[in-house]
């Protein structure tokens, strides 16, 4: 029996989502599977829809695992899981599907999601988004991310070195209150690149990177850009696997 589920959890406490086999740091692909395997008893291990690196959030991460039982009761496990958890972690939603359904080769298209306060500094909220404390040109931002919007080679705007190029379906930036969010879709994404990717919407909107530059960058691969926007604003927003595809 297949089952995919859907958590939330607050990164700050995380070395990242993957379990880290040379140290002993946290992760929340540990400390769900720890609480899978006592509720089983058994050795349970879950595939997520992709890794978050250390301090990033996520609203809607999906997994899936697989148990020999079938006759389980969804919402008795949901309830069983969140109060064995620790609270920076949530298990939303659980459900069967079909044994072909994978979390990570499934997906269509996933959205993140970054915040910055461009107001006073919020002592509450820190960990939870970018206190960046000065005004931004968002109109300028927003001219900028166009330049990202289909299929390059985000060489210049992630840490890998092969298997970089990628599609942005649509960046989205609103500007609300002292809030800026940016959010940003697409097939798929390398280490660091959504946080680059901000990083350089950023300074455009600080006035202190060209945004004719950017075009340039994605067409080479010999300048990576040293913008890198802190992980505290980060949230894995959403992940598409189609209507039915889950069915």
């Amino acid at each position: 029996m297949r089952i995919k589920a859907i958590v939330s959890y607050k990164g700050t406490a995380f070395y990242g989502y993957q379990i880290q086999t040379k140290t002993k740091e946290r992760s929340v692909q540990d400390e769900i599977q720890k609480v899978l395997s006592r509720i089983f008893s058994s050795d349970i291990k879950i595939v997520a829809s992709g890794r978050t690196d250390r301090g990033v959030h996520a609203i809607n991460q999906c997994f899936h695992f697989d148990v020999d039982k079938e006759n389980i009761d969804l919402y008795k496990l949901k309830h069983s899981l969140n109060c064995l958890l620790e609270n920076d972690i949530h298990i939303k939603s659980i459900e069967r599907v079909s044994e072909d359904f994978h979390a990570r080769f499934s997906i269509l298209d996933k959205t993140y999601q970054y915040k910055i306060n461009v107001g006073e500094f919020d002592v509450f909220n820190d960990e939870l988004l970018f206190n960046l404390n000065q005004k931004l040109d968002v109109e300028l931002m927003k001219e900028a991310s166009s330049y990202f919007v289909g299929e390059h080679s985000f060489h210049n705007f992630c840490s890998n070195d092969e298997d970089f190029i990628r599609k942005i379906n649509f960046i989205e930036i609103t500007h609300t209150d002292n809030l800026v969010t940016i959010n940003i879709n697409g097939n798929g994404f390398r280490r660091y690149m959504v946080r680059m990717i901000v990083g350089t919407l950023i300074e455009v909107g600080l006035h202190r990177f060209n945004k004719e530059r950017i075009k340039e960058l994605l067409g080479e691969e010999n300048f990576r850009v040293s913008f890198k926007a802190p992980s505290s604003g980060l949230y894995l927003f959403d992940i598409n696997y189609g209507e039915n595809k889950d069915d």
